[in-house]
């Protein structure tokens, strides 16, 4: 290597640990709002309480409707301004979502979920981020060393819940929101070191006279495979896991029981990042892609052998441990489907789309526990895998005949 090359290589590590480091910080809103969002809504509501989960999927509604104002505020202020800009919305969601507790407004408390949501669209850009500012070799190890924050994220954001929930009795869960400020105060601490280089860190993108329209990139096979396994993965994942706390406080277990299931997901989710990467560079991102959707099938397995705290807890941790596989493999495959000037379209586009199917997901658990039980939100995962193993199987089948030709 070069010297240029080896500094380029040392500052995509710089720029990725700093980036892991705030995702391990502001990033532990999310488990904040997941573990929490489905209890208080249903604390909250009366006697109706099918829309329990309904703030779970503000929040990711708000990732979701965030996801291209992020795209385009991070490319007109760069990625420091644009991700520091993230922390400010996610500290206002969780002032917000206090305050409703306090009134005891479901609604109120939704549109809080919702806006700690928007903030979250910022903290997804993270991965892209460290993609986008590493040399070609080095871009799957990039986005784990990103989500490797997330072991953090694991361990802090249930543990908040647990020594807070109760801060401001009687009005349950207000500590565990209102902790989410100072967490967004560190997160653009630590933001203001990122380094970037002049292409990152400027208001235009990278010139390319033969940049695509977006009509184009999206309709590509290998892009469409990725969405679709991306958008499976993830929305199976929020599906399972928003309805797993109310199955497990509705089994007679504990929420500080649900609590530490979610810890032990969120710890799964992110813990194989420090390998993940190497991985797919191995191996390929197809085939941890479909390692990730076999966990997932496992995962369906065990919830319904049995109603068990151990059970729920292995469950959870398959879980986890699909979506990692199955959505970094499927965000390498995205990173390398679009050119320099074509990312932040591309890039809004495919958040937009992968976070209002978690959206819709998330609302959907909900409705379906209460109406059929813990039993059905697993039993639904294996049309999906299946689905999932499709796409990648066209896309294989397409890629054999092309090297046949």
């Amino acid at each position: 290597m070069t010297a240029t090359a080896v500094e380029a290589a040392r500052e995509s590590r710089r720029t990725a640990l700093i980036l892991a480091a705030s995702q391990a910080i502001v990033g532990s809103a999310a488990p904040i709002a997941i573990s929490m969002g489905a209890l208080a809504g249903h604390y909250l509501l009366g006697a109706d309480k099918s829309l329990a989960t309904a703030p779970v999927t503000g929040f990711n509604v708000g990732v979701a409707l965030g996801a291209l104002p992020a795209a385009a505020i991070i490319r007109r202020l760069g990625q420091r301004g644009g991700f520091m800009t993230g922390t400010v919305v996610t500290a206002s969601g969780g002032l917000v979502a206090t305050l409703a507790l306090f009134q005891g407004s479901f609604w109120l408390f939704a549109f809080g979920l919702l806006l700690i949501g928007v903030g979250g669209a910022f903290v997804q850009q993270f991965r892209f981020a460290a993609a986008d500012n590493a040399p070609p070799e080095f871009k799957a190890r990039a986005i784990s060393f990103v989500l490797a924050g997330g072991i953090v994220t694991a361990i802090l954001g249930p543990q908040i819940v647990i020594f807070t929930r109760e801060l401001f009795a009687p009005v349950m869960f207000a500590g565990s929101f209102i902790s989410i400020l100072p967490l967004a105060v560190a997160g653009a601490i630590i933001l203001s070191f990122l380094r970037l280089p002049a292409k990152a860190a400027g208001n235009v993108e990278v010139a390319d006279n033969h940049a695509r329209p977006l009509a184009e990139i999206v309709t590509k096979p290998r892009f469409i495979a990725a969405l679709f396994c991306a958008v499976g993965t993830y929305a199976l994942m929020s599906f399972v896991m928003t309805g797993a706390p109310l199955a497990m406080v509705g089994c007679g277990l504990s929420e500080d029981d649900a609590t530490l299931g979610i810890s032990w997901h969120v710890m799964a989710m992110f813990a194989p990042s420090f390998f993940t990467g190497s991985l797919i560079h191995r191996f390929g991102a197809e085939r941890i892609v479909a390692t990730g959707l076999v966990l997932l099938m496992g995962c369906a397995v065990i919830a319904l052998s049995g109603l068990e705290l151990w059970r729920f807890w292995t469950s959870l941790i398959l879980l986890g441990l699909g979506w990692n596989f199955g959505f970094i493999g499927a965000t390498a495959m995205v990173a390398a489907s679009y050119r320099p000037s074509e990312k932040g379209k591309v890039q809004g586009f495919h958040d937009f789309v992968l976070f209002g199917s978690v959206a819709f997901a998330s609302l959907m658990s909900g409705m379906v526990y209460n109406a059929w039980g813990w039993e059905m939100l697993n039993w639904l995962i294996f049309p999906v895998v299946v689905l999932c193993f499709v796409a990648l199987g066209a896309l294989k089948l397409k890629g054999s005949r092309k090297a046949d030709a």
